[in-house]
């Protein structure tokens, strides 16, 4: 089963965004994704939607991050992308009437629930800022290791 790598990318494309000062393409950032700009254009909408980028059309133009990257969570960029399903196993539903499923189901559907609450609660914690801090953290160790100044 392929997993849903959408939150993942999306995060990816943001902290593209936080590193440059001016308008970044779709083709550009497609480019960076390896993937489609049309696909780059699909994620972005719920994002500008919720005021956290914006885009200029023309020459010159492109995406912009517009928000405070201290004040956006991964659980905020999660709720922008529609909030997908988090889990990719789930119960049986086959024959509802089964007592044995009924039983299965409910300790397996208070479980997800329960990790499912928690991995928000997580998300909620974990700011772009964080992000971004761990990214230039280990650029300057690689710088370092090259021998750069």
């Amino acid at each position: 089963m392929k997993k849903d790598s959408r939150l993942s990318g999306v995060l990816h494309v943001l902290l593209h965004l936080a590193e440059h000062p001016t308008p970044m393409t779709s083709e550009s950032l497609a480019k960076a994704m390896d993937t489609n700009p049309v696909v780059i254009r699909r994620i972005m909408a719920g994002l500008r939607e919720q005021g956290y980028v914006s885009s200029e059309k023309g020459h010159g133009g492109g995406w912009m991050l517009t928000c405070d990257l201290h004040r956006i969570t991964l659980r905020d960029v999660y709720t922008a992308l529609g909030s997908p399903s988090l889990l990719a196993i789930g119960s049986r539903t086959e024959t509802p009437a089964c007592l044995v499923e009924q039983a299965v189901n409910a300790a397996l559907n208070k479980t997800f629930d329960d990790a499912e609450a928690l991995l928000l609660s997580r998300f909620g914690e974990v700011t772009l800022a964080m992000l971004s801090a761990d990214f230039h953290q280990r650029f300057e160790k690689k710088r370092r290791k090259a021998g750069k100044p």
